[in-house]
């Protein structure tokens, strides 16, 4: 793995969210980029990836998984992750943070399950994400980006969201259902 130049993070990353940088091998045909080895630890051990494009100022979540782990790179663009660490007993529960991520400036993230997160496409852009388990709608929980209660440190005030991601409830309530879903 080669080195890379930093990643920007505002705010306090929680505990296990794990960037890895990603060295891209440029020549005169263009950029390859390793994206994953199973031998970096990155705390997640992919059994399905997938590719998703975004149009500029879409923002996609927040969501929590109670059981499945992401890890995800942008290959195209550029992208604002927003965390927030709901997990009870965690030693950075509550930390909230953003992290940019950028195709120029080549590092993935691993976002344990637990860690509430959402991403912002400030322009057009395609990321690839990996999970430890199989995609099931009952591993989906979400709330609101732009509730308070997260104090994620958005770079922007406005986004465009899904319908569905328009209808999630506030953090309170998303809350409730991530302990039910544990238990």
């Amino acid at each position: 793995m080669t080195a890379a130049a930093p990643v920007a993070v505002v705010g306090a990353l929680p505990h296990d969210v794990v960037l890895t940088p990603l060295g891209p091998h440029r020549d005169g045909r263009g950029t390859f980029t390793e994206l994953f080895r199973e031998a970096w630890p990155t705390g997640v051990r992919p059994v399905q990836w997938n590719a998703v494009d975004s149009e500029a100022g879409v923002l996609r979540g927040v969501h929590v998984h109670p059981r499945h782990d992401d890890y995800l790179t942008v290959i195209r663009g550029a992208v604002e992750v927003g965390l927030r660490d709901l997990r009870a007993g965690s030693p950075s529960a509550g930390a909230a943070a953003c992290v940019a991520l950028t195709a120029e400036r080549p590092a993935a993230i691993s976002i344990p399950h637990g860690v509430a997160h959402g991403f912002y496409f400030p322009r057009a852009s395609t990321h690839v994400y990996a999970v430890s388990h199989y995609w099931d709608p009952a591993d989906e929980l979400g709330c609101r980006w732009d509730d308070p209660a997260l104090e994620i440190p958005w770079p922007q005030g406005e986004a465009r969201i899904s319908e569905r991601d328009a209808a999630l409830p506030p953090l309170a309530e998303l809350l409730t259902e991530l302990r039910a879903a544990r238990a």
